[in-house]
């Protein structure tokens, strides 16, 4: 996100994999992210923006299933197993050799997450399934 406030641009595979994470493990709207994205992006597009939003969503023509859920610390791992972007983006973790944080020890005032992937995956999916 900080990419995107401070160049107008993000590479497409983070653009899903944020999206995916504003609607399945925050819970909101598609069209807010729609919205904010087509806002900053400086190569936004209409009809793009407006159908690969509701496809992350798992909602909409052609959507991706709807227990497609994007886990940003795998897809870090997968697309940036050195960590060149996260430390070039992330400058609280410029210095550590963890960037994907996997043992626990984060930098000193670095964020805690604000969910728990897991369990927001799990209530994304019930939602969608349309258990109570």
């Amino acid at each position: 996100m900080r990419q995107l406030r401070e160049t107008g641009f993000m590479h497409n595979r983070v653009r899903m994999i944020a999206a995916s994470f504003l609607v399945k493990d925050l819970h909101l709207p598609w069209q807010w992210g729609a919205a904010w994205f087509l806002e900053q992006l400086t190569d936004g597009d209409m009809a793009s923006n407006q159908h690969g939003w509701p496809w992350c969503a798992g909602c909409g023509t052609d959507a991706a299933p709807y227990f497609r859920v994007f886990n940003p610390t795998t897809q870090g791992e997968k697309f940036d197993p050195s960590g060149d972007f996260i430390r070039r983006r992330v400058s609280e973790l410029g210095a550590t050799t963890d960037v994907h944080l996997q043992t626990g020890n984060r930098p000193q005032g670095y964020p805690l997450p604000i969910v728990d992937h897991s369990t927001e995956r799990a209530e994304a999916l019930r939602r969608c399934r349309g258990v109570s």
